[in-house]
């Protein structure tokens, strides 16, 4: 299949117009068809609209996929979407993933497209159905950069570690050019030098020795400038593999000239520049070479999650354990668990005690403890004991699995700045041939003669260094998401990462929040009628047999509390979000909740635990049969980390609220102890989103919670963060995710966040700056007055240890503090 038409030069793309099968599963009658299509019809471009309800798919015989799913969010009616990664080679710079990502995102179908440069790597989201894999392939490939599917038998091909090479490759460079470089520079610096190779070999055979040096340092090691950047020079696309084999072409090329045919220059001017090519290559596929060592170290978060997964499990079969391959292990299998050994899969301990080292998912360094029932999570690590377990999820559904994902898509990231650096590295590379070309023509026309015009053109296409503008966003985000793994912060959505500095105030949720969530029942308050320990005892079995159907905290303080007791079995339970339930127990009407849920049952509670209440205790109040029975003080013990986040927050000048579904009173006592500026209690989940919004007026939000209860309020917060202990509803609803429970994970995302911004501003003002100011230099507009002319090889060791600089700069953000 032929590649879409790409404008290379521009990075615009012009398909023709395509058909495209969008899949839409929400319609579901004739009237969604009929909105469907009249969505559709109204966008200019969109033509032809049909939809199928039998199979739930829209027919375009032409149009752009972003239109047509901007169309269809907007009526309602969502097309399914999928993202798939790409391995991509021949990466080299900013201007060859603006290039690379222009033709992907040109192929019918695709909604959008970004290449990862430190990964050599591209996340692409199509309309399902859409922009088949191999025309994502060809498409990449026909614009010089070949790609395959990640994990595909293709993709395995690939050299796992390309600094390998580069050091194989640089140290050949090298040692070629240390003769190249000591004969002709040294002579220069050491004049006695100069006169001992025209005594003896004479000044000819030293240039014929450069010559043959510096062909074999092009032919070998600096092959893989000519074999991507004649290409894509060719293609009319000119990337900094161009830059190179132009700039040490006409070094070589003047200088053979010299050499061979001197007639053809003016005796002023015949001079070789043998050591200026050799120099170029040595110097660039060092910088490489340390470039490709930085990049391996800027994804060790990733190879650290993957190393944690062990390679086999001992699963027990026919009565007997035996070692299989961890592709092998199935749900439901039984695992067979040593001392000291790694945790393969998510599962339920069966038998056994042990302690679990899950520092990995909470960053919390003291072992859990485990036993019969409890859950472990593949890639923690046994202790002592020997446990057995079922397996609940394995392979790509594990716990350790979607943290990867979620590092993977944070590490893809794209930020709206990079946007702008990829249009400006796009025309980065053709600016620089044009300004090296008009700094060859300026000197020849000014008399400079033509071994300075050479080295002021070559210096200028050496010394510009697209690839440090390529860098600078994605090394940021690499590096900066691989530490908030490491300091169990997530980050689910991109935006996420920018936005998230910005938040002016920090909303938390109170129950497993800034609390443990395990609420214990402290005293039983009855009711007139109900006094006497047996009585009260009696309607603690009626209420916690209703409560015996809820997970909710308080539900399960309410059983721990009834332990011993005969429980009966409830009937017709229905529980009311934020408030409690309702059942009937032997017959009996039971209501369980807050004041409010009794009320709205036509209960009045007056009175029931009013002084416990006055003094901020959280209550649970109890009806028997239309009248109260019993009020119930909960406790739940404040996290260790709670107030240091809360004092870490104000210290960055930020405003701490408290959202609650609890009493005022015992919100506010929470409140209080922990120094919180602003409380809004006894809210339901559709009043968390009230309070959000109010709270919105003091700059931009971000809440912190994790229950089901609290997604809504997720999803409306400009940035939602989700207690990774929590419920999926809530994870699922966050931008980020706090792997452990320590509150203090809300302040440590904001300062990732913070540091990981300020580092791509740095590097950004690095990359532009040192072109705007060292191009000029390199051209030798300061010649005239200073004399200051970069040799071609300076520039090539200037454009190296920028490239360096941005990612040693990104680097710094391993240590970022937690």
């Amino acid at each position: 299949m032929p590649g879409p038409h790409v404008n290379i030069m521009d990075g615009s793309s012009s398909p023709s117009a395509a058909a495209l099968t969008l899949q839409v599963p929400s319609m579901s009658c004739g009237g969604c068809v009929a909105r469907v299509e009249k969505a559709l019809g109204a966008v200019p471009g969109l033509t032809g609209a049909e939809a199928n309800l039998a199979n739930h798919t829209v027919r375009l015989t032409s149009g752009e996929a972003a239109q047509a799913r901007a169309a269809l969010d907007k009526a309602g009616y969502p097309p399914l979407t999928e993202t798939v990664r790409l391995d991509i080679s021949g990466l080299n710079c900013g201007s060859c993933a603006a290039r690379a990502e222009a033709a992907l995102a040109a192929v019918p179908g695709v909604l959008s497209a970004n290449v990862i440069l430190p990964q050599n790597a591209a996340m692409v989201e199509r309309l399902a159905g859409n922009a088949p894999d191999a025309a994502l392939t060809e498409a990449s490939t026909a614009a010089g950069y070949p790609a395959h599917l990640a994990g595909s038998p293709g993709a395995e091909t690939r050299p796992p570690d390309p600094a390998s090479g580069l050091r194989r490759d640089t140290l050949i460079a090298a040692v070629l050019t240390l003769p190249v470089f000591a004969m002709e520079m040294g002579g220069h610096i050491v004049p006695a030098l100069h006169h001992l190779i025209a005594r003896t070999i004479g000044t000819n055979t030293s240039w014929l020795i450069q010559f043959l040096l510096t062909t074999l340092v092009l032919l070998g090691p600096g092959r893989r400038f000519f074999r991507a950047g004649v290409p894509a020079l060719l293609r009319g696309g000119p990337d900094m593999n161009s830059l190179v084999a132009v700039g040490t072409l006409a070094a070589w090329g003047y200088s053979s000239v010299a050499l061979f045919a001197p007639s053809l220059l003016p005796a002023a001017s015949r001079a070789v520049y043998f050591e200026a090519a050799a120099v170029i290559v040595t110097l660039i596929l060092l910088g490489r070479w340390m470039e490709a060592r930085a990049k391996s170290r800027a994804g060790g978060a990733i190879k650290a999650l993957i190393a944690l997964q062990p390679a086999s499990a001992r699963v027990i079969r026919a009565g007997a354990a035996r070692e299989v391959a961890l592709e092998e292990v199935r749900t439901g299998d039984v695992i067979e668990l040593r001392a000291g050994e790694k945790v393969p899969v998510d599962g339920e301990v069966l038998s056994g005690q042990s302690s679990v080292d899950e520092a990995m998912l909470t960053g919390e360094p003291l072992p859990v403890p485990k036993a019969k029932g409890d859950r472990v999570t593949g890639g923690t690590i046994n202790g002592t004991g020997v446990l057995t377990l079922r397996a609940s999820a394995v392979g790509a559904a594990t716990r350790l699995a979607e943290i990867i994902r979620m590092v993977e898509t944070a590490q893809a990231a794209r930020l709206p700045v990079q946007a702008l650096v990829n249009k400006v590295a796009l025309r980065f590379v053709p600016a620089v041939m044009a300004l090296a070309a008009l700094t060859l023509v300026v000197w020849l026309l000014a008399g400079g003669g033509p071994g300075l015009a050479l080295v002021a053109g070559v210096s200028v296409l050496i010394i510009a260094c697209p690839c440090a503008m390529g860098l600078a966003t994605p090394m940021s985000i690499m590096v900066g998401t691989g530490r908030g793994a490491e300091l169990g912060v997530l980050f689910r959505q991109g935006d996420a990462l920018q936005s998230l500095q910005d938040a002016r105030v920090v909303a938390f949720d109170k129950t497993g929040t800034l609390t443990e969530g395990k609420p214990e029942v402290t005293a039983l308050i009855p009711a007139p009628g109900w006094e006497g320990q047996a009585k009260a005892e009696a309607a603690l079995a009626l209420v916690a047999g209703a409560e015996a159907a809820s997970t909710h905290p308080a539900a399960r303080a309410v059983l721990a509390r009834a332990t011993g007791l005969d429980l009966p079995k409830a009937a017709e339970v229905q529980e009311v979000p934020g408030r409690g339930l309702t059942a009937h127990v032997e017959g009996r009407a039971v209501v369980v909740g807050s004041k409010a849920m009794l009320r709205d049952a036509g209960i009045d509670p007056a009175g029931l635990g009013a002084a416990e209440e006055a003094a901020g205790e959280t209550l649970l109040y109890a009806a028997i049969d239309g009248a109260p029975a019993l009020a119930l003080t909960l406790e739940d013990r404040i996290k260790d980390g709670a107030a240091e986040a809360v004092r870490a927050l104000h210290a960055s000048g930020r405003k701490v609220a408290l959202i609650s579904g609890d009493t005022p009173s015992a919100a506010g006592r929470v409140a209080a102890r922990l120094g919180i500026d602003e409380v809004v209690a006894g809210v339901l989940p559709e009043g968390k989103v009230a309070a959000i919004e109010a709270l919105k007026s003091h700059g931009k939000l971000a809440f912190v919670g994790d229950g089901i209860n609290d997604a809504p309020a997720l999803a409306a917060a400009d940035i939602g963060l989700a207690i990774g202990t929590g419920t999926d509803v809530a994870i699922e609803a966050a931008d980020v995710v706090l792997t452990s429970g320590d509150p203090r994970s809300a302040a440590r995302a904001i300062t990732i966040s913070q540091a990981t911004m300020a580092n791509i501003r740095q590097n950004l003002i690095w990359a532009f700056g040192y072109n705007v100011a060292l191009i000029p230099v390199a051209a030798g507009a300061f010649y005239p007055l200073t004399g200051w002319l970069l040799s071609p090889g300076l520039s090539a060791g200037a454009m190296a240890l920028s490239s360096l600089l941005v990612v040693g700069n990104a680097l710094r953000l391993r240590w970022v503090a937690g």
